[in-house]
């Protein structure tokens, strides 16, 4: 059975109530990667707030880490004792250098609303 599509959560969603397993796709600037641990960080600032997403890498090692470039990330959420926030396990890791972010947090916006509308109908529809 293949995970499924994941749904956007911006990297400032992202903290100990996204439950375990749960596919996701963020995205963020890479900031450092450390392959002998394969462990990446993206950030993101969002009102005047930096953000920090965990990411482990071992499964899409080896990969050309560009720091500073913009990345996005599919993977499942996991837990760890040692790290407050979760750990994004990564199945999918592209560089999306050039990508317009304002326009990238639109379209996740306008996707949610419009699942959010084609939900509301069908609730509707078997009421």
């Amino acid at each position: 059975m293949l995970p499924s599509a994941g749904v956007y959560y911006f990297p400032w969603e992202i903290d100990s109530s996204v439950p375990e397993g749960k596919t996701l796709r963020t995205f963020g600037r890479l900031c450092c990667y450390d392959l002998a641990r394969s462990e990446a960080v993206l950030t993101t600032q969002h009102n005047l707030a930096q953000y920090k997403v965990c990411v482990d890498t071992k499964f899409v090692e080896p990969f050309q880490a560009q720091v500073g470039s913009f990345y996005m990330v599919l993977g499942e959420v996991e837990h760890r004792e040692e790290t407050s926030s979760p750990v994004v396990k990564a199945r999918i890791l592209t560089c999306v250098e050039g990508v317009n972010v304002p326009l990238l947090e639109q379209a996740i916006q306008e996707q949610r609303k419009y699942f959010n509308e084609r939900q509301e109908q069908r609730e509707n529809s078997t009421s």
